[in-house]
């Protein structure tokens, strides 16, 4: 009985590769020319998909102070990153459409406190500009610790939380830059000092006894940090020459908005976006630090809340 099955089973799979042999010899002219095609450009792609190591660029500078890359750590550390982020190429091109959507608003208001423009960078490796919420509870695109954002009177509770508004957020960080810079005289100490805090990098700083962030010993994330936001601030800047290609179409929009006044509460935020055209997706994208589905404000303070103007969502 065994043997039987098994001889069933065989002329079966072997019925099975007849058949999809006749159907492949069926196949029409056309449709065969296609597949002809196709594996011919499935062909190239893989003859053409080649990794080379990077040439490290000249004159490499964050906020206009020097990399020292004749120093063979920092060489090294920083061909890491580039080859990290360069050969992440999903990540890179995601990066690069969405700041086409953020930089416009995180810009001005760093030059607005005469923070180098540079310093947008920092917010992209700490979120992927992306409203993110980190293990510890960083919160936001720039990753702001609930005591820090009231620190800089940002307001934070259940019903509103500022660290999610981009504009606002931005403000705390260039505060946080100036502080930093003007503690260490340097904005490359400053970025570290972003993610290690003003006290771990002046800790570590006293204890090696030096005072520059790349003669530092640090630990892993903090070693890392200025090297990954160099690395995608030069690939962000020269994507073609990093093998990453795209057409303006592809890149992200900022969507223009008006701003409501709002000085009262808000039972609910699904009515009041319906009353102004659009719907309670669209408005919390807009305002995502908005955090519940109404607005308490016994207080009557005032709030800015961001409606797009009309256009740009087709649906609705």
């Amino acid at each position: 009985m065994k043997i039987l099955k098994m001889l069933l089973m065989t002329t079966g799979f072997i019925g099975i590769i007849a058949i999809s042999i006749q159907a492949v010899q069926e196949v029409p002219e056309a449709v065969a020319g296609e597949e002809s095609t196709n594996s011919e450009i499935t062909s190239g792609n893989t003859n053409d998909y080649n990794v080379y190591a990077l040439p490290m660029p000249e004159n490499l500078n964050f906020a206009g102070e020097p990399v020292p890359l004749d120093d063979p750590d920092i060489y090294e550390r920083m061909d890491r990153e580039l080859l990290v982020n360069t050969y992440w190429q999903s990540n890179a091109l995601l990066l690069i459409k969405r700041a086409n959507k953020y930089f416009p608003l995180i810009e001005p208001i760093l030059a607005e406190y005469g923070v180098p423009d540079d310093l947008k960078y920092v917010a992209v490796i700490e979120s992927s500009l992306t409203q993110a919420i980190s293990p510890a509870r960083a919160t936001g695109f720039w990753q702001i610790m609930e005591g820090t954002g009231k620190d800089y009177k940002l307001e934070i509770n259940s019903n509103v939380d500022e660290r999610y508004h981009i504009e606002k957020a931005t403000h705390v960080a260039a505060q946080y830059f100036l502080k930093s810079k003007a503690k260490f005289g340097s904005w490359t100490a400053a970025a570290a000092a972003y993610n290690a805090g003003d006290r771990g990098i002046s800790r570590q700083m006293e204890r090696q006894g030096v005072n520059e962030y790349y003669d530092l010993l640090l630990g892993e994330e903090t070693g890392r940090y200025v090297f990954r936001i160099l690395a995608l601030k030069e690939i962000m800047e020269n994507p073609k020459q990093y093998g990453l290609n795209y057409e303006e179409e592809h890149l992200y929009e900022n969507i223009p908005t008006y701003t409501i006044k709002v000085n009262t509460p808000v039972e609910d935020f699904a009515v009041f976006a319906r009353t102004h055209g659009i719907n309670y997706k669209i408005l919390k994208l807009h305002n995502p630090w908005l955090r519940e589905a109404h607005l308490n404000n016994g207080s009557g303070k005032e709030y800015l809340i961001k409606i797009p103007e009309k256009g740009y969502y087709t649906k609705i």
